[in-house]
């Protein structure tokens, strides 16, 4: 049956407003942000080769929540496999997404073997695979293409050993006493380039940005400074760290560049990390 023309424009008016309707619901968000309730998911960044011929396979996380941070001991809710159920990897989870936490150092024959590392929160079970599937080579050490940015140069002696990039530098293993202040001191410094890869580069020759995090261990951990800059040219930084209980910790510093983790975290390009074993007696 044919329709009249003012039937027929009514019809295709009703069938626009339904097509925008539509849109409009498929572009709302799924659900509002959430403070918390929400898991936590590993991530494998990539990997490297190191001057010495070794690799270092990088990985980082995805805490789903926007405040909640996570606990997650190593064991059997947090662990890597084959072989060490603890390779270094984080406890704990500061919210939202995390870039080139950490990096394992695998020999140069490690050839098409995979380390798994897997996470287990509220009823769920998150693993990821790291591997030197040519697909996944990254160039945290040999410099960002588009500008050759490298990353900053850490260390936790004035005359100590450098590490760069996500495996970075591990200083000496430290002693504390629970509700006593800790000295913590780092140096670094940096080829003063940015990357040409992020919306807001900054300016050549801008501060280090060294910013502290508790990566492991049982209790709380307070930084007397959180974030410190230093000059690019090189410098050092100290923080007084405080423990609320006994235990094994590690602590993780990492040292940003102009370009800054949140702008190039995909490239691995731009920051290192650092970290220090604590261990807290009462």
């Amino acid at each position: 049956m044919l329709m009249s023309g003012h039937r027929r424009t009514a019809a295709v008016f009703l069938l626009a407003m339904t097509c925008v309707s539509l849109t409009s619901v498929a572009q709302m968000p799924l659900a509002p942000p959430s403070k918390g309730g929400l898991t936590v998911t590993p991530v494998y960044e990539g990997w490297y080769t190191n001057p010495d011929g070794s690799f270092s396979l990088s990985f980082g996380y995805f805490n789903r929540n926007f405040e909640e941070v996570l606990e997650i001991p190593v064991g059997p809710d947090n662990y890597f496999e084959p072989g060490p159920a603890n390779r270094g990897q984080p406890t704990h989870f500061q919210p939202r997404r995390h870039w080139g936490v950490f990096a394992i150092n695998v020999a140069e024959d490690f050839g098409y073997e995979r380390l798994v590392w897997t996470v287990k929160i509220r009823g769920e079970t998150f693993s990821i695979p790291g591997s030197l599937n040519r697909d996944w080579e990254i160039d945290a050490l040999k410099g960002e293409a588009s500008s050759g940015n490298m990353p900053p140069a850490i260390r936790f002696h004035s005359d100590g050993p450098e590490g760069s990039g996500p495996a970075g530098a591990t200083g000496e293993p430290l002693a504390a006493t629970v509700g006593e202040a800790l000295a913590v001191t780092v140096w670094a410094s940096d080829d003063g380039n940015t990357s040409g890869a992020v919306r807001d580069p900054g300016e050549p020759g801008e501060p280090i940005t060294l910013t502290w995090f508790k990566h492991q261990g049982p209790g709380e951990v307070s930084f007397s400074e959180a974030s410190h800059e230093i000059a690019h040219s090189g410098g050092e930084a100290k923080t007084m760290v405080t423990f609320s209980d006994p235990g094994s910790y590690v602590l993780r510093v990492r040292a940003n560049d102009a370009s800054g983790v949140s702008g190039a975290g995909y490239a691995q390009c731009c920051w290192t990390n650092g970290f220090v074993n604590v261990n807290v007696v009462e």
